[in-house]
C-alpha cells in the first residue's frame, strides 16, 4: 500500500469516528423521597453527573431526617457512583443501573457514626421538554463501621436538567 494511501484511510477513519462520537454530557438533579428504614422518613438531596455514552460517573449528597418517635436516625451520604444507562430514550425514557461508595453520617437517639458504605440501584430519567428531565431512583445502601440500621432503602423523584 502507498504511504499516501494509507494517510487517507487513516485520516477517513478518524473523521468518521469523530462524526459518530456523541460529546460528554453532564446533568444536575434534586430530589425529594423517602428514606424507608427504619420508618418513612423525608430524604432529600442533589447530584451533579457526567456522561459519555452508556457510562456515566456521578456525586449526589442527600440528607434524610431523623424521626426520634421512631427510634429512626438521621442519615446523610456523599456518594460517587458509576452509571450503566441505555445510550439513548427509548420513547422518553432513558434506563440505568448505578453502583457506589463514599461516606455516610448517622446520627439520632444519642448515639453518632461516621463510616463508609456503598449503594446500588436504579432508575429511569423521563424526558419532559427540552433538556428537562425527571428523574425516578431506587436505591439501596449499606452502611460500615457501627451504625445503628446498616441497610437503608431510597425511593426519590428529581427534576433532572442536562447541559
Amino acid at each position: 500500500m502507498r504511504p499516501g494511501r494509507t494517510t487517507s484511510i487513516a485520516v477517513s477513519i478518524l473523521v468518521i469516528a469523530l462524526a459518530l462520537v456523541r460529546p460528554a454530557r453532564a446533568d444536575v438533579t434534586a430530589f425529594v423521597g423517602n428514606n424507608a428504614t427504619p420508618s418513612n422518613r423525608l430524604a432529600r438531596g442533589f447530584a451533579v453527573g457526567f456522561s459519555l455514552l452508556v457510562i456515566g460517573f456521578e456525586f449526589e449528597l442527600s440528607d434524610t431526617a431523623s424521626d426520634a418517635a421512631a427510634n429512626a436516625p438521621g442519615l446523610r451520604t456523599g456518594m460517587l457512583n458509576l452509571l450503566a444507562q441505555t445510550p439513548f430514550g427509548i420513547s422518553g425514557l432513558q434506563f440505568y443501573a448505578t453502583a457506589g461508595a463514599g461516606l455516610y453520617q448517622e446520627e439520632g437517639g444519642g448515639l453518632s457514626d461516621t463510616s463508609g458504605g456503598t449503594n446500588v440501584g436504579g432508575g429511569v430519567k423521563i424526558a419532559v421538554a427540552g433538556p428537562l428531565r425527571m428523574r425516578v431512583d431506587y436505591r439501596v445502601f449499606s452502611l460500615r463501621g457501627s451504625p445503628q440500621h446498616d441497610t437503608h432503602h431510597r425511593l426519590y423523584a428529581g427534576l433532572n436538567i442536562g447541559f
